[in-house]
């Protein structure tokens, strides 16, 4: 292992991409740590003090917010970067605001999520991720198609109210 590599913590339920990418940080020499649920990420973390922390935001029973906010009421030196399927301007907003250095949705390469740590990375041209916005219109629509249509049915899956859903799809 590089000393001079922080070493990373990979937190996320869904094993097989865990594993890739805690094996995609090894192939570049660092040092990982796997978890595959909050608790366990929280108690994997006090182990260890990863410098670096990569955190699912969507898991089983805790999310991934609890998480980040877990981590840096413990730590100044973590710099975490959420990673999701599911973006949202608003979970965005709440990561940065419980001490996220970033937020970057999948698929995300390797390349990606390491530039997400350092500061260029968060200076990356708009045009070289899609923006929250286009991200969150992508999943609302696979969810709309998914519900044929069927926009109550939709906004339940979504979490959402159908008001709030079709004042939504207006902006979209």
């Amino acid at each position: 292992m590089n000393q001079s590599l922080p070493d990373v913590m990979v937190c996320d339920d869904d094993a097989p991409f865990r594993r890739r990418l805690a094996r995609s940080f090894r192939d570049r020499e660092y040092r990982v740590y796997e978890a595959e649920s909050a608790r366990e990420g929280l108690a994997v973390y006090e182990e260890y003090l990863p410098k670096w922390v990569v955190v699912d935001l969507r898991m089983p029973e805790i999310n991934g917010l609890w998480l980040v906010e877990q981590i840096c009421s413990r730590s100044d030196d973590a710099k975490i970067v959420v990673l999701t399927g599911f973006g949202s301007i608003q979970t965005a907003t709440q990561a940065g605001r419980l001490g996220a250095i970033n937020y970057v949705t999948k698929p995300a390469s390797l390349e990606q999520i390491i530039s997400a740590f350092s500061p260029a990375g968060l200076e990356i041209a708009e045009d070289a991720y899609s923006s929250l916005a286009e991200v969150e219109a992508e999943y609302v629509q696979r969810i709309l198609d998914q519900c044929d249509g069927n926009v109550s049915k939709s906004a339940k899956v979504l979490g959402l109210h159908r008001r709030s859903l079709q004042r939504l799809l207006k902006r979209l």
